[in-house]
């Protein structure tokens, strides 16, 4: 967990040794020493975590280097994004799915996200040697433990999160998911992320200048902790926030961490996981409530979940409706495709109880009442754990 000697590792695998912007580095050094500090990582969890941060930095080495040799990337125009913002497990997974159905969108994928040097070129997007080795890695993490894949399953060429991304900074929700590192996660969260979201800004840039192109659909639950950061790099970017049941959202989000971080480490974390993510979701809303209030020229457009899951493509034509966005020809076709071809639970389904993390429903709700009555959000009956 050295960050000196990752840090080697990543520069003899590329023959590269330039970084770009220094902020990275606090984050690094930040996490490797929450790592052995806090993480209490298993066996598996110290060997399978270093060559995580060491892949992150060799993205980011390719990144900076294609751009320091191809110099017109940085002149690349990411216009008008269009931005899914809000807490982990809210629906913007399958909100995103939606919009990539359609031509016109241009989603941001996890292998690229991951392996972003060279960029694509048009019909190398979803397929190809980077694309099936990506893969290779979802199916080992789902092999070590089978639970994600219901929970989450995201392939190569899905859409993925900008937290994916952001890891590359070290300024990034992602590495909270994967190990519970509480100094790391105050200091990020501490910080401007503008080192982050600069970053952000050169993979997109880099990832549509060999021609793959099309208005960014983006989303990520980091989005609504950093919204400054965020329409400051990108000043037209078009937000869109999904409301959903925060009992739902709790449950959801800590199953979700439960499973995760439980494949690195074999001590029981739910009592921290139960807190942080609460007050992560409860951040998450405050952090959004004082952006509006300050920074009302940025207008965020609200969508509650419980009309896209009704309504899913009449939900998606409403988003296009208010932002103004021209869809494809036979883009809501596409989209009703994609809904008969991925049924939900596809993967299985997602069974969580709050009261496995020593929370209930009711009081989930009153700690969010304001926030419920406020956006008209309506609750959900929680699925009872298997068993």
């Amino acid at each position: 967990m050295n960050p000196d000697d990752l840090q080697a590792q990543a520069t003899e695998q590329t023959g590269l040794d330039d970084f770009g912007d220094p902020s990275y580095r606090e984050g690094l050094e930040r996490y490797c020493d929450a790592l052995v500090q806090e993480a209490r990582l298993n066996d598996l969890g110290k060997v399978a975590l270093p060559p995580s941060l060491v892949a992150a930095l060799v993205n980011r080495l390719k990144v900076v280097d294609w751009a320091k040799r191809h110099p017109a990337v940085t002149e690349e125009r990411v216009e008008a994004p269009v931005v899914v913002i809000g807490m982990f497990r809210a629906g913007t997974t399958f909100l995103s799915h939606l919009l990539d159905a359609d031509p016109a969108n241009r989603a941001l994928l996890g292998w690229e996200s991951q392996d972003s040097v060279p960029p694509p070129l048009p019909g190398e997007r979803t397929t190809g040697p980077r694309v099936d080795a990506a893969q290779g890695g979802v199916d080992m993490l789902e092999l070590l433990n089978p639970a994600i894949s219901a929970i989450h399953h995201e392939a190569a060429a899905d859409p993925t999160e900008c937290i994916a991304v952001m890891g590359q900074a070290f300024q990034s929700i992602s590495w909270e998911a994967i190990a519970n590192v509480p100094s790391y996660g105050a200091w990020w969260r501490a910080g401007d992320n503008r080192g982050a979201y600069d970053y952000h800004r050169l993979v997109l840039q880099t990832l549509q200048s060999a021609g793959v192109r099309g208005r960014w659909t983006l989303k990520s639950p980091h989005h609504a902790l950093a919204l400054d950061a965020l329409v400051d790099t990108y000043p037209d970017a078009r937000l869109v926030l999904l409301h959903r049941d925060p009992a739902t959202l709790t449950g959801s989000v800590c199953s979700l961490i439960n499973v995760m971080s439980s494949t690195f480490s074999d001590a029981d974390h739910r009592s921290y996981i139960a807190a942080h993510w609460s007050d992560t979701l409860e951040e998450s809303i405050n952090r959004i409530e004082d952006f509006r209030a300050r920074r009302p020229e940025h207008p965020i457009l609200d969508v509650r979940y419980a009309d896209l899951a009704r309504d899913p493509v009449g939900t998606v034509r409403g988003i296009y409706g208010s932002l103004g966005l021209e869809a494809s020809p036979g883009a809501f076709d596409a989209m009703d495709a994609h809904l008969a071809a991925h049924p939900r639970g596809e993967f299985g389904g997602h069974r969580y109880d709050v009261t496995e993390f020593g929370l209930t429903e009711a009081a989930v709700r009153d700690r969010f009442r304001a926030y419920i009555e406020r956006y008209g959000v309506e609750g959900e009956h929680l699925a009872a754990p298997a068993g």
